[in-house]
């Protein structure tokens, strides 16, 4: 859900800016607003054990208070204060990327790593070192993309604030989350939630379950589906199509830093209403390690590159 509208980037090859602008503000949000999206997901839940079931009746749990403090909580986390780097694994129309990523106080800066799971030829390491090089010595291009982090992030928190309104919840039960027990909740839309805006008006076609982890109240996972065509504002006008689906899975992963750790999106549609979009993209991130909480651009891609200087001389 608002991580609709909820780290989905770039590789679209129709409409390349427009599209693009669609994917990356969808990945942006599942990131920084952790858990929802602009669009929606497979019903396909692995259940989890119902061992503490028993423990928690229906009639003990409120599931739109239990959203509500959910949705806050994703609002006021404080993961801005706790940057960390990990590795982004990406398969988007069949091809494979991974790279290293650092957060910092001026945004994510990324080093790719890898293609279909292969280290980089020479070539190809040259010109990412260049890359970086001249993103290093030009501040301006990490500020312009430090601003969209921004303005995704603001539409993405907007969204979220309507999770407990636009939806219908329902407490199916106990599971196992990754950080302990989790509340299963099933969702449909809301009859009498009234969009604001073009943005939110895809809330009113989606269906699913999401859960939440019940000593912190975070969401680890949206398991949705759209139920039927959804008209979306993101950026562009265009319209995604019934039977649409999105994964998203959350963990904290140290310091009750939260962060994306897998999604998964099967999506078609149309932007402007006329060209054909289509994303097929799987995203995993794993080995999350936290930097200095002061760090900035340069001094990440300063990191990234002594990366591959150790990985170079280990390869001697």
């Amino acid at each position: 859900m608002a991580q609709l509208h909820c780290k989905i980037r770039r590789n679209v090859v129709t409409m390349k800016k427009n599209e693009l602008y669609v994917v990356r503000g969808a990945r942006v949000i599942l990131r920084r607003c952790r858990l929802f999206c602009l669009v929606s997901c497979v019903l396909t839940v692995l259940m989890g054990s119902y061992a503490t079931l028993a423990q928690t009746s229906d009639a003990a749990v409120d599931p739109l208070a239990i959203v509500r403090r959910a949705s806050q909580n994703e609002l006021s986390s404080s993961n801005g204060n706790h940057p960390f780097r990990y590795r982004l694994r990406k398969v988007d129309d069949g091809k494979i990327t991974t790279k290293e990523i650092v957060e910092t106080k001026d945004g994510e800066v990324a080093r790719l790593v890898a293609i279909n799971d292969k280290p980089l030829d020479a070539d190809a390491q040259q010109t990412e070192l260049e890359r970086l090089h001249t993103l290093a010595a030009h501040p301006e291009m990490q500020e312009h993309r430090h601003k969209r982090e921004i303005e995704d992030s603001n539409r993405a928190n907007k969204m979220i604030r309507l999770l407990p309104d636009a939806f219908v919840y329902k407490f199916e039960g106990m599971v196992d989350g990754p950080n302990g027990p989790s509340y299963r909740l099933s969702f449909q839309p809301n009859p009498s939630f009234s969009p604001p805006d073009r943005e939110a008006e895809v809330y009113h076609g989606m269906a699913g379950e999401l859960w939440v982890d019940k000593a912190q109240e975070r969401m680890v996972k949206l398991d949705a589906h759209l139920i039927a065509d959804v008209d979306f504002g993101w950026g562009i006008l265009g319209r995604l199509y019934k039977g649409g689906s999105i994964l998203v899975e959350q963990a904290d992963v140290g310091e009750h830093h939260w962060e994306a750790t897998h999604m998964k999106l099967d999506l078609t549609g149309k932007a402007l209403m006329i060209k054909p979009l289509s994303f097929q993209t799987t995203e995993d991130s794993s080995n999350f390690e936290p930097v200095p909480p002061d760090m900035d651009y340069q001094s990440a891609i300063k990191m990234l590159l002594s990366d591959n200087e150790s990985a170079q001389t280990s390869a001697r």
